[in-house]
């Protein structure tokens, strides 16, 4: 991924082979049938994919490991987006989710932007903050000034914490100082701005700031409360930008009703919510099949979701190009890692990179914000058209069926009447199951 700032990055492994994400009709294959075509494509090997089995990925022992009063897993679908170009390079990107339509959606909208270019993404430096809180200071202007003149003994104590991340460029880079106040209190607010390279971070800019914590209340003259990340990242922040074919999207009209409904989602809070949410739909499935923090993810989204007004509004937007086909952009906080967490612990996140061959957590942000700008623009120009209904209920009418009773051999033909018959319910399918098992 290009960046606004050239940085280093940790030596990491690439995908020795070229990947070509445009499978044709890869969702009619069987499942071992994608196992082996996912194989040939990327550097997994049989071994690696073995994990997607739920009696050979997360054991209890490592689940044991990673969290505290374990009973069990939970399995969650793991589903495979194709056709996404990202800068020139092609990726099949895995996705961790329940809800039916999204690995889909996905997949098709990266088809409509591929033959006019793909996804395009930069970023810059990834900066995690680390806030100090004090409270009882009876000067906040002047403890502000007293700590930014202890700018350079500030950062160098910090950066004593963790010298390894201080040895390949991270580390923290500046900080600054707040004083929020209201009717009851003045709190000064010291920020860490700090580089965490291919990490998260939360962990690195936690340490930091308990560990100058007693010093920033010695120079601000008041006693710490809080001393912890902030999860609005928004100095850590991905691009992503895309052009959709018009045609491939529906014609004329479908694009003018598109544009329509996502300046909707820029003017109104209650259709924005439901607007970032398929954003979202593709931005937490690629978070969580990469072992990443969803929650600090959501968080981050969300509240950079506040435009300058305070109010709540679209995270996306489209407009019409001179050619009249869509241009799409994103830009959002995203705080991913390839180091620490559950991406160097779960077996299945550890493929799921293996799968993406990506270099550094600058690509994965940037291969998470293009899943996130195709959902949205799939899941809005279906909103635009036909409706959500068709296409997401169709592929519902498969879970109906199976919770009907029907097996594998009836699946497709009890699928077929429910969708003909516009009657997506398990007591539908129970009666077409036994008419179909009547008529044999």
């Amino acid at each position: 991924m290009s960046s606004t700032n050239s940085r280093s990055t940790n030596s990491r492994s690439t995908n020795s082979r070229s990947t070509n994400s445009r499978i044709a009709d890869f969702r009619s294959y069987d499942v071992a049938a994608r196992r082996a075509e996912i194989v040939r494509q990327t550097d997994l090997t049989e071994a690696d994919i073995a994990v997607y089995d739920a009696a050979d990925g997360l054991t209890i022992d490592q689940a044991d490991r990673m969290v505290e009063n374990v009973l069990g897993v939970i399995g969650i679908p793991v589903g495979v987006a194709t056709n996404f170009t990202i800068n020139g390079k092609d990726y099949l990107i895995p996705l961790a989710t329940e809800e039916p339509s999204v690995v889909a959606a996905a997949s098709n909208a990266a088809r409509i932007a591929r033959g006019l270019g793909g996804f395009h993404v930069s970023s810059t430096q990834p900066i995690m903050q680390a806030q100090i809180q004090l409270v009882d200071v009876v000067d906040p202007a002047a403890a502000r000034i007293r700590l930014l003149e202890a700018r350079e003994e500030i950062i160098a104590l910090a950066n004593e914490q963790d010298p390894k991340l201080v040895s390949v460029g991270g580390g923290v880079k500046d900080i600054s100082v707040r004083i929020m106040s209201s009717d009851k209190a003045a709190y000064v607010v010291l920020h860490l701005h700090v580089d965490v390279r291919d990490a998260m971070g939360a962990n690195a800019v936690n340490t930091m700031a308990e560990a100058i914590a007693d010093r920033v209340a010695e120079i601000g003259g008041g006693h710490v409360v809080l001393r912890i990340l902030t999860n609005k990242a928004d100095l850590r922040l991905t691009r992503v930008r895309a052009v959709f074919d018009a045609e491939l999207i529906g014609g004329a009209k479908v694009v003018d009703n598109l544009i329509h409904a996502a300046r909707l989602a820029e003017l109104d809070p209650y259709r924005a919510a439901t607007h970032n949410k398929g954003i979202m739909n593709g931005i937490s499935a690629v978070v969580l099949a990469t072992g990443n923090d969803t929650r600090a993810v959501e968080a981050g989204c969300h509240s950079h979701a506040v435009n300058a007004d305070g109010i709540y509004s679209s995270l996306s937007h489209f407009e019409k190009n001179a050619d009249g086909n869509i241009v799409g952009t994103l830009e959002l906080p995203m705080p991913v890692g390839l180091v620490g967490g559950a991406t160097k612990v779960h077996p299945v996140a550890q493929a799921a990179i293996k799968m993406l061959g990506v270099e550094s957590a600058e690509e994965l942000a940037g291969i998470i914000l293009a899943v996130g700008l195709a959902q949205n623009l799939a899941a809005v120009r279906v909103l635009a058209s036909e409706g959500v209904q068709r296409g997401h209920m169709g592929l519902h009418a498969r879970n109906i069926a199976a919770t009907a009773g029907a097996q594998k051999s009836e699946i497709d033909a009890v699928v077929a009447r429910l969708i003909a018959d516009k009657s997506i319910r398990v007591e539908h399918a129970e009666k077409v199951l036994a008419e179909i098992r009547g008529g044999n």
